[in-house]
């Protein structure tokens, strides 16, 4: 009996050593005596599993365009060029201007938070980052006519200060009519002593409302460097100005007062100027013959 309880309590032993070292890092004891055995194998994708924790970025099955009050899904009656103009024309109304960041429904559209959090890690504390508002600097219109090239100075702020960040030179680009990304190459900030953090966005829009400037759709960003972390959602850009013409009313330019010569200012008409040879104010005087 004393035999049989002694094998038993070194079964847990024995079956750690028999699985070997590579296990044991992907997985813990708790595991093993739960029985939870089905976690990633691989160490990157455990790693994402345990710290992550967050879905991968949606991409959209489709993009939902509000104009004239009226919402509707893209495909069903406009063109990737119109989705383009709009954009360009959205963002070339709101160059110079301040774009409000915001933690948002997908559903409902309506923002849950003023701003996007971020869990990251700066050296080894743990700390939330936070963004919520960029400015434009520039918008270029791209050589194909499918992408926008968009100078954005993102205001970013962790663990109560604010981070120095360069420019971030990003690319709007509509590949076709339900595939529109905004992204960047990576700009730099600085948020530690002995070393630039290098950040990341990618932004997957879904749903434009050309009526009140807004922009939603899922996004990805992630940082490397002495502070590393990251995460996903789902946000909505807030700009201040529509997508319509700034001034779509064109006028004709103001005529010139023509002279009046009931009040004697051009003394008395002559013969060539009653026939009609009197025109925008300059008088032409005949050349008399001989």
């Amino acid at each position: 009996m004393l035999r049989k309880i002694f094998f038993i309590s070194m079964l847990p032993i024995i079956s750690f050593g028999l699985c070997g070292c590579e296990f044991l890092r992907n997985h813990t004891p708790q595991d093993v005596f739960t029985g939870n055995w089905n976690k990633p194998e691989n160490k990157e994708q455990g790693y994402q599993y345990y710290e992550s924790n967050v879905p991968l970025l949606k991409q959209p099955s489709s993009i939902v365009v509000c104009r004239s009050h009226q919402c509707a899904p893209a495909h069903l009656s406009m063109s990737r060029e119109y989705i383009y103009n709009s954009l360009l024309q959205l963002f070339d109304n709101n160059n110079y201007q301040k774009i409000l960041i915001c933690q948002a429904d997908p559903q409902s559209h309506v923002c849950l938070e003023n701003q996007v959090t971020l869990p990251i890690k700066v050296g080894i504390v743990p700390t939330n980052a936070y963004i919520d508002h960029a400015k434009i600097t520039d918008v270029i219109v791209g050589r194909q006519g499918n992408s926008l090239n968009i100078i954005l100075n993102y205001n970013l702020t962790y663990g109560g200060q604010t981070a120095e960040c360069t420019p971030a030179q990003s690319l709007l680009f509509a590949r076709k009519i339900n595939h529109v990304i905004l992204e960047d190459a990576g700009y730099n900030c600085k948020m530690t002593t002995i070393g630039m953090t290098n950040v990341k966005t990618v932004f997957a829009i879904d749903y434009i409302d050309l009526d009140y400037g807004y922009i939603g759709g899922y996004y990805s960003i992630g940082f490397s460097g002495p502070a590393y972390g990251g995460g996903n959602g789902y946000m909505i850009l807030r700009l201040p100005k529509n997508a319509y013409p700034l001034s779509p009313a064109l006028k004709a330019p103001k005529k010139a007062p023509q002279p009046s010569y009931m009040t004697g200012t051009y003394g008395t008409p002559t013969e060539e100027t009653q026939t009609g040879n009197y025109a925008s104010g300059v008088e032409v005087f005949p050349i008399p013959k001989k």
